[in-house]
């Protein structure tokens, strides 16, 4: 057999590899996981709107400690962790070979899916480490980690440009989340025939509200990093905590965080109809 032939036929195996049911049951897990992050997030979120939250983080971290708090913590954390694995091989698999759907082999749809790869297996493994004993890997403050990375990209030459243009990036994604919810193009990615019409309504109800607040969040985010590269100071830069403690300094106080909790918990149970009814 000469190397063509077996360079056919490894790339022959590793498509049918990512079609496979493995793959299929691995994503579908990663959706369950990331609907319990972020229910969690919004739960904590909820807590900061009506008290200082218990010294709770509303981000990851806090997810990820308040799992870790609870009975059999450790084993839940493995579970979570493996899922979201599961989501970046996923992922991976899309970026090489293309996503499901008529234009899944688009350039652009296949280098969003290996940046999404890169996110998940980040956070799968700060979530492993965690689980292993390594508590400063998932738990750590978003906001102590944007203040630190800010602060160092600003001594760079240049810094005050490459965090403004980092934090457009993070804004237009946002927007860009928000208007695809609201446009509702999470359609073609589900079985919408599958549903029944009660169901659909609720798919469109959490989809639509909860991908609007996470996109409304991450714009949120993506300005205050606008600010601290204008203003060149790193604190105005914040992470996902501080950014929806920000939203209870707006006139309408903590109803606004109230709102936005509800959201990102909706978004949650988004992602556990996802677990159920994305094309895969």
């Amino acid at each position: 057999m000469n190397a063509n032939a077996l360079s056919t036929n490894a790339s022959g195996q590793a498509r049918r590899a990512a079609r496979s049911r493995a793959m299929d049951i691995g994503a579908r897990a990663g959706f369950v996981a990331r609907g319990v992050i972020y229910l969690l997030v919004g739960i904590l979120a909820l807590r900061i709107a009506f008290s200082d939250g218990g010294g709770k983080q509303a981000d990851r971290g806090g997810a990820i400690a308040e799992i870790a708090e609870k009975p059999f913590g450790s084993v839940l954390l493995w579970a979570l962790g493996l899922a979201l694995a599961g989501m970046a091989l996923w992922r991976l698999s899309e970026a090489l070979f293309g996503q499901a759907g008529a234009d899944g082999d688009k350039p652009g749809k296949r280098a969003m899916a290996a940046a999404r790869f890169v996110f998940y297996a980040f956070v799968s493994y700060s979530v492993l480490s965690y689980a292993a004993g390594d508590t400063s890997s998932g738990s750590g403050s978003s906001d102590r980690q944007t203040d630190d990375v800010t602060a160092r990209a600003l001594e760079w030459t240049g810094g005050q440009w490459i965090v403004g243009i980092a934090g457009a990036v993070v804004t237009g994604a946002g927007l860009w989340i928000a208007f695809r919810a609201l446009a509702r193009k999470y359609h073609k990615h589900l079985k919408m025939a599958e549903m029944s019409k009660r169901t659909r309504q609720a798919v469109d109800v959490v989809g639509v509200f909860g991908g609007t607040v996470r996109g409304a969040v991450f714009a949120t985010a993506g300005g205050f990093a606008i600010a601290a590269a204008i203003q060149h100071e790193p604190g105005r830069a914040k992470g996902m905590d501080d950014t929806l403690r920000s939203f209870t300094e707006t006139p309408a106080g903590p109803w606004l965080l109230v709102l936005i909790a509800l959201g990102l918990a909706a978004f949650g149970l988004f992602s556990w109809a996802n677990a159920r009814w994305r094309k895969i």
